[in-house]
Order: structure tokens, then C-alpha cells, then sequence
């Protein structure tokens, strides 16, 4: 039998604050439409001040995507924490989630989610990282330190690295212990210059394709491209 086909992307939606400044949530569920993944990090999910509101209203997300938040249970009106969410696809089983708090000067934080994909059982992390090449290396090594917590099962960490480097900092601290999907530059979204947005996986999944979504609507709905790997079991 064939071993199922599973797609993960990773999306800093920039609180749905598109290129042209305009806040249209309508244009982040348009491109996820496009990507078409099973599981999604986003990041910069909910909005800076006040309450931290979602920047997708819920209804809107109920209504108008083929997608659910996973539940992390921190914020009535948020989405994620700290600004990092997970979503999956409507059929998709979620069998536990938890949230990371990672060392920081300004609040940062991880999430998790064990999920049920077309009958696979894996593990996503999400993140968004610091500023500082210091705390990004602190913060990658409280990743790796939580994602060898509980049973071994594929697993994939996703999110926005803020690493400009092609292989230094915290980059080689993840790339012991997880492999590298070759995306591609998704920064900034009118003219990608950089790979901050990274995929990393374990020996368990097999990588199968990787890449960069660079729709018109993706060029307009965030100064990010999304990045996407399809993966099998291996």
C-alpha cells in the first residue's frame, strides 16, 4: 500500500496585515486555500495589543476555511500563544497540544500539537524566534529539549527563525538533531531576500517535495511567503 502523502506549511500572517497595510483576514484564508496543507504553523496569529485578539475572526475561520485552530486553551479571544497557532484540517484528529514557554527578553513561546493525519500520528511544533542571535540559540535548544519529551513518533518544527544566516546560530543547534526542508527565500514577500521561514523534520518522515508559495495572493496578504514539505512515513 502506499504510504499517505502529508503536507505541512508554515505562514507568518503578520496579524493579517497585508503589503499594502490594509488588514484583510479574508486574504490569509485565501493563500492557506492555495497551500492546501494538513497542519499549519502560523505565526503572528493574533493581534499585538490589547486582549490579543485572533487576526482571523473565529466565525470567519468556521465559515470560510477548511480549517480548525488547534485548542491550546491560554486566551478566551486569542488564537495562539504568544502569537504562534496551529491549525488542521477539519478531518484531522487532534490527540494532544501544549504550549512551550521558551527563555526570552520579549515574550516569545512554542506550541505543540499530536495529531492523527490521514491515520498517521505525529507531532508539530511552532515557533517564532527572537531578534537576538543569542536567545535564538537558547530558544532552539528549549525546542529540541521538549520535542524529545514522551513517545518518538514524525515530527516536524516549523516557523519563523529569524535566522539570516544560511547555516550558523541556531540554525546548526536544530540541523543535530533534525533535517532541513529546502523551501527557499520567503522574506520579504514582494522580493523574498531571505529563509527565515524553515521546515525541519525527523528521520522519521520522508521528505517528498518543498517549496515557497509565491501566489499573487501570497505577495499581498503578508510580507511573508508561506513555505510548505509534503512528507511520507518513512
Amino acid at each position: 500500500m502506499p504510504k499517505p502523502r502529508i503536507r505541512v506549511a508554515s505562514y507568518n500572517m503578520r496579524k493579517a496585515i497585508g503589503t499594502d497595510r490594509r488588514r484583510m483576514p479574508e486574504r490569509i484564508l485565501e493563500v492557506l486555500a492555495e497551500v492546501d496543507a494538513d497542519v499549519v504553523a502560523l505565526q503572528e496569529a493574533d493581534r499585538r495589543f490589547g486582549v490579543r485578539s485572533a487576526a482571523i475572526p473565529p466565525w470567519l475561520m468556521e465559515a470560510k476555511s477548511d480549517y480548525r485552530p488547534v485548542p491550546l486553551n491560554i486566551q478566551l479571544d486569542s488564537m495562539g500563544w504568544h502569537g504562534n497557532a496551529i491549525l488542521v484540517r477539519k478531518d484531522v484528529e487532534i490527540d494532544a497540544f501544549d504550549v512551550i514557554h521558551l527563555p526570552c527578553l520579549e515574550p516569545r513561546g512554542a506550541t505543540m500539537a499530536q495529531v492523527r493525519v490521514k491515520g498517521v500520528a505525529m507531532r508539530a511544533f511552532g515557533m517564532h524566534l527572537d531578534l537576538s542571535g543569542l536567545w535564538r540559540r537558547r530558544q532552539a535548544a528549549a525546542i529540541v529539549h521538549a520535542a524529545a519529551q514522551g513517545e518518538a513518533m514524525p515530527t516536524v518544527l516549523m516557523g519563523d527563525l529569524n535566522e539570516w544566516s544560511a547555516q550558523r546560530g541556531c540554525l546548526a543547534d536544530f540541523a543535530r538533531h533534525y533535517r532541513f526542508a529546502a523551501c527557499g527565500r520567503s522574506f520579504h514577500a514582494r522580493r523574498p531576500v531571505a529563509r527565515l521561514d524553515r521546515i525541519m523534520h525527523c528521520a522519521r518522515l520522508t521528505l517528498i517535495d518543498s517549496g515557497v508559495h509565491e501566489s499573487a495572493a501570497a505577495r499581498r496578504a503578508s510580507d511573508h511567503l508561506p513555505v510548505w514539505a509534503d512528507f511520507a512515513t518513512a
